[in-house]
């Protein structure tokens, strides 16, 4: 789930939160190389965000800080460690093992979706026999996005759904049924229009690929060989794994009006467009391991990187990887996610030497963008 479809849980500005924010400290000693990036964090906190927690790594030297509070009641800092729901960088997750699947000859990115999964796909001028997986994984396919459907969002993303369905556990035909309940919206290939529904199809054609659930898939092609120990696809799992912090949202349209604690709630809503949890020091290897070709072969790699325009100005979009431009000219490669109480950023240089890693514990305030850009830019 990416900001911008989270139209009933995000809002444009901040507001302070408690008195514990007011004179927020960074949580690690005064490292040379990163003052600019220590204080877009301490910005971030200052424009309403709960609490921050990054890790960089940059050749062999790794910096990890916090700010803010991971718990409003108790005024807890948030951990270096902290585990979290990374929300749409799940899908780096499933386009990766959907290249491994063509490198291994199991599946094309030029067969279509009704290949894989026969007459799902129909409805309100939806055809999968239309859409191929390539369109799925850039987001060209046209298909609607089931967070942006009326009756999902009041089911889900409103203060008196949110707290009646946040443990239900919805299969993905359920999702399905939201999407194509809408319109297309383009004829697929004619341009590009993120949706989260076209990750969860990706996560079914790779259970049809390999009768395995998308998500041990992930575990046993990524992160088992990472050893990425804080990572994981929770199934119908509602907490986090510690150390973590509190979530919060304001579940409204605006800044303003009651904070909730969303911490516990059910991301098997989310499947194969945002599901996973993790931490900021995988999320750094994981990046680092696929720009470095550890992941994939070559040829599945340069596909990867080959993008088109998105809804942003300055960033492409591959598959499942987006290539941003900063102010300062450099290129970053990663991705943003977002869900209840939670924004994740994780970005990596082509070279995969200069990672960075951040999330919120609130969804509607602050910018990981502003801390990128100090980090790549600034130092």
């Amino acid at each position: 789930m990416n900001r911008r479809t989270r139209t009933i849980l995000t809002a444009a500005t901040a507001v302070a939160l408690s008195a514990a924010l007011a004179g927020p400290a960074v949580a690690a000693p005064q490292t040379d190389g990163h003052d600019a990036t220590r204080q877009a964090v301490r910005a971030a906190v200052a424009d309403g965000v709960p609490g921050v927690t990054l890790r960089v790594q940059r050749g062999h030297g790794v910096w990890a800080a916090t700010a803010g509070v991971g718990d409003l009641k108790t005024g807890k800092p948030r951990s270096t460690r902290d585990h979290y729901r990374v929300a749409s960088i799940s899908k780096t997750f499933v386009a990766t093992v959907v290249l491994q699947l063509e490198a291994e000859g199991r599946l094309s990115l030029d067969d279509t979706v009704d290949k894989w999964l026969p007459g799902v796909v129909r409805g309100n001028g939806h055809d999968g026999r239309k859409v191929t997986l390539r369109q799925l994984l850039n987001h060209t396919s046209g298909i609607f996005d089931y967070l942006a459907d009326p009756g999902f969002q009041r089911t889900y993303m409103t203060a008196d759904g949110f707290m009646k369905h946040r443990f239900d556990e919805a299969d993905p035909e359920e999702l399905l049924a939201f999407a194509l309940a809408n319109e297309p919206y383009f004829a697929p290939g004619s341009s590009f229009e993120y949706s989260n529904t076209n990750y969860l199809l990706a996560a079914r054609v790779i259970e049809k690929a390999t009768g395995n659930d998308y998500g041990d898939e992930i575990d046993r092609r990524i992160i088992a060989p990472l050893h990425l120990t804080s990572t994981s696809v929770p199934t119908t799992r509602v907490t986090l794994p510690r150390p973590s912090s509190r979530a919060y949202s304001k579940l409204a349209e605006t800044d303003t009006g009651p904070t909730y604690d969303v911490t516990e709630l059910n991301a098997r809503l989310a499947y194969g467009s945002g599901q996973m949890v993790s931490s900021s020091a995988d999320l750094n290897r994981f990046y680092s391991a696929l720009l470095r070709g550890r992941l994939l072969p070559p040829e599945q790699l340069k596909k990867m990187k080959t993008t088109v325009p998105s809804s942003r100005e300055t960033s492409r979009y591959g598959l499942g990887l987006v290539d941003r431009e900063l102010s300062c000219g450099v290129h970053v490669w990663g991705h943003d996610g977002g869900i209840s109480g939670s924004n994740s950023d994780a970005v990596t240089t082509e070279d995969g030497r200069h990672t960075l890693a951040v999330n919120f514990n609130g969804d509607w305030s602050g910018s990981t963008e502003a801390i990128i850009e100090a980090e790549f830019c600034d130092t």
